[in-house]
């Protein structure tokens, strides 16, 4: 029997991130997936706005959200999982592989010798193959690195939630140059969610829109097959690679990263706050080069 969970997604038209609750129409269990923590750079202003509409979506439709998920440590937005276990009471949950990001984040922020590697700020760490239950819909992590060294995949019944390893097919697939990123491992993951069944539903964590069409969030594996810029020609590795590399090479860094990141293997929370009650974002200058 193959589940078919309800999916609703939530835009973020400033990040262009797409958030989503899923749930089994069954028992009215949920999930969230990667919900968005709104931060305003100019102003230093962090706010509730994304996370209040999923908040009150899940309380208006009568779903018990029994996870908060995370896929990975996101570079264009602050997570709001802590916000919303806070309201919701939920576990909070992402990829074991986190305490690299955390590791190597730590090192570009030279955060002190204690600041905690170890994903303790994540209720669950789930390694690749791991199952649990929302309501009665299996859902299974596959652990699918190449954009982040941490990356997950959550495959629930007929919906996989497949973070920045994909694009809509007009846009291709994710870039693979962040520290920690390969183009090598992005491929590799790319094969194993395409072998998927074909009418598995991909949804997506980012859309841009291009040539201003609507922003759009899932897509077949089959049609991913079909019209999928990157991979419709099945391209070999090194070829993929190629078309990849080239491509991340005339990419800017994502605005928000050196906020987000900071933020993010913090497990959305902010730095500890000073002497005077307020917490401070750290900016390491001249590490990377400009695009």
């Amino acid at each position: 029997m193959t589940h078919h969970p309800t999916v609703k997604s939530f835009w973020d038209e400033a990040t262009g991130s797409w958030q989503y609750v899923f749930h089994d129409p069954a028992t009215m269990k949920g999930a969230i997936v990667d919900p968005v923590w709104d931060y305003d750079p100019q102003a230093g202003a962090t706010t509730t706005a994304n996370a209040q509409q999923i908040l009150d979506y899940v309380r208006e439709a009568g779903i018990e959200i029994v996870w908060i998920l995370d896929t990975h440590p996101h570079a264009d937005h602050f997570s709001a999982a802590p916000w919303l276990k806070e309201q919701l009471g939920a576990p909070t949950a992402i990829g074991e592989k986190v305490t690299g990001v955390q590791k190597l984040w730590t090192g570009i922020y030279n955060l002190p010798g204690d600041f905690p590697q170890d994903g303790s700020q994540w209720d669950r760490l789930f390694a690749d193959g791991d199952e649990f239950m929302v309501g009665e819909i299996p859902v299974r992590v596959m652990f699918s690195p190449g954009h982040t060294l941490a990356s997950v995949t959550y495959v629930a019944g007929d919906a996989a939630f497949v973070h920045d390893t994909f694009m809509m097919p007009d846009s291709g697939t994710s870039r693979a140059d962040f520290p920690g990123g390969s183009s090598k491992e992005l491929y590799e993951s790319i094969q194993r969610i395409l072998a998927l069944p074909d009418d598995t539903r991909l949804f997506v964590g980012h859309d841009y829109a291009p040539e201003g069409r609507e922003a759009q969030c899932v897509a077949t594996v089959a049609e991913h097959k079909a019209a999928n810029i990157h991979l419709k020609d099945a391209p070999s590795e090194a070829e993929y690679r190629s078309v990849r590399d080239a491509r991340d090479a005339t990419l800017p860094l994502p605005k928000l990263m050196l906020a987000a990141l900071q933020i993010n293997i913090r497990g959305g929370r902010k730095p500890a706050p000073e002497d005077n009650g307020r917490s401070y974002l750290k900016i390491p200058l001249d590490y990377f080069e400009p695009r």
